[in-house]
């Protein structure tokens, strides 16, 4: 048995680190005082933490001199040492409580403006999306801002102005080769750091790619948990989802014992440029040059540099790992809607509701149509039926009506106006949609009510529920309109589910109706219920019934026939019978199909 997963591409190859970086600019643009204010104590702290190695220097000379002094200077000196390591530990916490704001805010304002493009991109993008890779690649890309900049103003930031402290120290009072052997010994460490984490770095992305893959597998399993039970395929999901595992698996264990080499390598060059400056110091304080003073403060610069650059590559790590996660984001952030509003795009103006189509192409692919030159009306208050065999392109209607995708060539006008050239906001605040497979939020069967019209007053929501047929049972119900309905609302009947929705689109109020084969998937006797309920909503509307089952559009004004995306027939329920053509068979071959559904409990008790 052959398992295909869908490809991801190797992010890793046109990263742009320093793009993204400055596109994590304006995040922190509206809290730009705090971050100044958050450096300016970052700085503090590190002349404070400096400033220690040097009064610790005084301290001990002037114990060393053994004269009259010895009672009164080192404890004034004493006392400015323990006035500096607190100052350093009260900046380094201001710092840390005033940028933390400024951190927080930033995750906030990018995750925000991620689901707010999500929302945004084309009905095309969410159809193709796996939802896990997306939910795990949106977790970790907002998670990344944060580490980077926790990384960024708490650990580079501040070994960067320490060590430009320690240099002009060690420039300005000691030879110069103590100056080189100190920053050459952190070069070496750098090049070395950076060297072997560019190696380390596919390991990461692999398990990046495979971590998505992993969690996409599950959610999809537990989305499809009726299906895998039908069919009895845990052990076929256990297995694939392993199998991506067994391969995260095997690069984590990359990742970790290069990781290993990497830190004994660190860990090497420190020790070999900490004793080759103690042996120039030593050496130095034997021959009179340097203090014993002086021997502490290198001690203690050395300790003060190296212990930090110890978890540098720790930190160059996470920001790497870092910023390959914000990269998906970003990317996410670059794809581009497919159906935008035009730069000169005005807001519908609704009088009469009149729906025209006309002369429409349209197709998803272009080496597949679906609609040939698909010209009809819908006048105010009539209710048109398009019924057709499946694949013949009914509801592809309804999504260029909502303008979930732009037609090919001819054009949709509502009252005279091309919808291409009006807002979508005000073209769909106009339009209502019953769709064939209802979801619900997992919330109370009130928030579903009331998101048709989230300002609804609660009389005008239950009167809409009336309106559905739908207000007797919700008040039966323990809990009633608190009663929470499940995830996808598995929790309702598809009718219940049915008059929700039929519910919440009367309470938008839309001049134009669309019943997107509202009812294919229910039961003779729920079909009828919902039917009757469907015609009183759709009086005085402008309505497009979309149907498999003719006889649920026997009522309607005017019939569309489609076959293979063209209009075959049009006419009344009568009309179309006695023309005796394609809409004539197929309501004899559903006649026929109902016929005998009615006879098989006959059968059953005959036998």
């Amino acid at each position: 048995m052959v398992h295909t997963t869908r490809s991801q591409p190797q992010v890793h190859k046109d990263r742009r680190d320093y793009q993204n970086l400055r596109n994590m600019l304006p995040f922190l643009w509206e809290y730009r005082g705090r971050a100044l204010l958050a450096l300016a104590c970052l700085v503090l702290a590190k002349v404070a933490n400096v400033g220690i190695p040097l009064l610790l220097k005084e301290i001990v000379d002037a114990l060393d001199k053994n004269d009259q002094t010895l009672l009164v200077l080192p404890l004034f000196l004493l006392l400015g040492y323990g006035a500096l390591r607190l100052g350093s530990s009260l900046f380094n916490e201001l710092r840390d409580a005033i940028f933390a704001r400024v951190r927080y805010h930033a995750m906030r304002n990018l995750s925000n403006r991620v689901l707010a493009h999500l929302h945004d991109l084309s009905l095309r993008f969410h159809l193709e999306r796996q939802t896990g890779a997306i939910s795990r690649d949106l977790e970790r890309g907002t998670r990344s801002v944060s580490t980077i900049l926790n990384y960024m103003v708490f650990s580079i930031i501040p070994m960067v102005v320490e060590f430009a402290l320690v240099a002009a120290v060690l420039l300005s009072q000691y030879e110069i080769v103590f100056a080189l052997v100190t920053f050459g010994t952190v070069v070496i460490y750098v090049a070395f750091t950076l060297a072997i984490t560019e190696w380390r770095m596919d390991f990461r992305h692999t398990m990046n790619r495979l971590d998505s893959e992993a969690n996409s597998q599950a959610i999809d399993s537990l989305i499809n948990y009726e299906t895998v039970k039908y069919f009895g395929n845990e052990a076929l999901e256990l297995r694939r989802f392993d199998e991506t595992l067994g391969h995260w698996e095997d690069n984590a264990v990359k990742s970790q014992t290069s990781m290993s080499l990497l830190n004994f390598g660190q860990g090497g060059i420190i020790a070999v440029g900490v004793t080759f400056i103690m042996v120039l110091a030593a050496n130095s304080v034997v021959a009179g040059s340097m203090s014993i003073g002086d021997l502490v403060l290198v001690n203690a610069f050395l300790l003060q540099l190296f212990i930090p650059l110890n978890f540098l590559g720790i930190v160059y790590r996470q920001i790497k790992y870092s910023l390959a996660d914000m990269d998906l984001i970003f990317k996410l952030l670059e794809e581009q809607p497919e159906i935008t509003d035009a730069k000169d795009a005005v807001a519908l103006k609704l009088s009469a509701g009149e729906v025209r189509f006309e002369e429409v192409d349209f197709a998803y692919q272009v080496e597949r149509q679906i609609l040939y030159k698909v010209d009809f009306t819908i006048r105010n208050g009539e209710k048109l039926a398009v019924v057709g065999h499946s694949g013949a392109g009914k509801s592809t209607l309804s999504r260029l009506l909502f303008r979930f995708y732009d037609v090919r060539d001819g054009r949709i006008m509502i009252d005279g106006q091309d919808i291409r050239r009006v807002s979508r906001s005000s073209l769909r605040a106009y339009i209502g949609i019953v769709p064939q497979d209802t979801v619900l939020f997992n919330e109370t069967i009130l928030y579903n009510l009331a998101y048709g019209r989230p300002q609804a007053s609660r009389e005008e929501i239950e009167e809409a529920a009336r309106i559905a047929h739908i207000a007797d049972f919700i008040e039966q119900l323990p809990d009633g309109y608190q009663t929470v309905v499940g995830e996808r609302g598995l929790k309702l009947s598809g009718g219940e589910k049915q008059r929700v929705a039929i519910a919440r689109v009367m309470l938008k109020r839309p001049r134009i109706l669309i019943f997107d084969e509202a009812t294919s998937s229910l039961d003779s006797k729920t079909e009828q219920a919902i039917q009757e309920t469907l015609r009183e909503v759709a009086k005085d509307h402008t309505t497009l019934v979309i149907a498999h089952r003719l006889s649920t559009v026997v009522d309607a004004d005017r019939i569309l026939v489609m076959e293979g995306g063209r209009i075959q027939e049009q006419g009344t329920h009568e009309e179309l019978q006695e023309l005796g053509g394609l809409y004539h068979q197929m309501w004899q071959l559903q006649q026929k199909e109902r016929q005998a559904l009615e006879m098989m409990p006959m059968t059953d008790s005959v036998t």
